[in-house]
């Protein structure tokens, strides 16, 4: 089978932004500050919301380390970027809006997540599935700024069918698409996953420059080493774990339908879905409390 690989747009690889990222032990999530060099405008990349599930609480802390290093820079948000619906964190977005300000972003498929999980979390038609609780949907190939920042939005589907990589100078923010070249690649096995598109998206990223920066979304210390979270393509191309075992697409596939067969729901895909549907707003009950909705049998082989 011919893959036929979709070409990137031409991107603007200077200047490099200034990356400040920001690990969350309990979720094992970067989030990053990009923050254009030439002025104070920055973006805010996968943000994190922190919950004890157990207990029922939410906790701001790990928001909070970002106003904090917002504030004392004196930056000016301009954008909060989501590089996809995450299952295995909540999003601190509207926290973090609310306090620092800036425009929240998607991909324009996140009407195909809301769509599929307003179903399995039985959602009313007070659930919008048009992506309006976001303020910018993005499509394959949009741009927008980060003061003298050109940031390039590529859709790259496989993970979940609204992931996308953000190029931002010489910077590829890949979400869940890559790990560390030892941690391999995502998982394709969420519902509208797919470990075929998965692959082609790998591809395209892969078309960039070896000097490229890389940062993935998660790190788990593979083998015991240090937490990371910054490679490049070029490293991506040659050490990448997943793809250097596999010599195609269909080697790839197989590879990675076999590992995710083998892999638990993330601890936390219940409360992340309902609450980053929605822009990172925790849903309510008539009351106007904050609650959590446990679908039974709806998830078991499907994350």
């Amino acid at each position: 089978m011919r893959m036929n690989i979709k070409a990137l747009p031409d991107l603007k690889l200077s200047p490099a932004p200034v990356v400040y990222p920001f690990f969350d032990a309990a979720t094992n999530t970067v989030s990053y500050i990009v923050k254009d060099p030439e002025s104070n405008a920055c973006a805010i990349v996968d943000s994190v919301l922190d919950i004890d599930y157990a207990a029922g609480n939410i906790d701001y802390e790990s928001a909070d380390e970002i106003i904090d290093k917002v504030n004392a820079m004196q930056l000016d948000v301009q954008w909060i970027v989501e590089t996809h619906v995450h299952a295995d964190h909540l999003s601190a977005a509207p926290y973090l809006q609310e306090k620092l300000g800036g425009n929240l972003g998607i991909s324009d498929q996140i009407t195909r997540v809301q769509e599929t999980f307003g179903k399995i979390f039985n959602e009313g038609t007070e659930f919008q599935r048009d992506g309006s609780q976001f303020d910018q949907l993005f499509a394959d190939g949009d741009t927008y700024n980060i003061g003298a920042l050109v940031a390039t939005v590529v859709h790259t589907p496989g993970h979940t069918p609204a992931c996308t990589t953000h190029l931002i100078g010489d910077a590829a923010f890949v979400g869940d698409t890559f790990f560390m070249p030892d941690g391999g690649t995502g998982r394709a096995d969420f519902p509208g996953g797919d470990a075929r598109e998965l692959y082609r998206s790998m591809q395209r990223v892969l078309t960039l420059p070896d000097e490229v920066r890389v940062f993935v979304c998660h790190d788990y210390g593979p083998n015991g080493r240090d937490i990371a979270w910054e490679t490049t393509i070029g490293e991506e191309r040659t050490s990448n774990v997943h793809l250097q075992q596999c010599k195609n697409e269909d080697e790839y596939v197989a590879l990675r339908e076999t590992r995710d067969a083998t892999l638990s729901a993330p601890k936390l895909i219940i409360p992340s879905l309902q609450v980053n549907m929605r822009a990172g707003v925790i849903p309510t009950d008539d009351q106007g409390n904050a609650v959590l909705k446990v679908p039974l049998n709806k998830l078991t082989g499907s994350a």
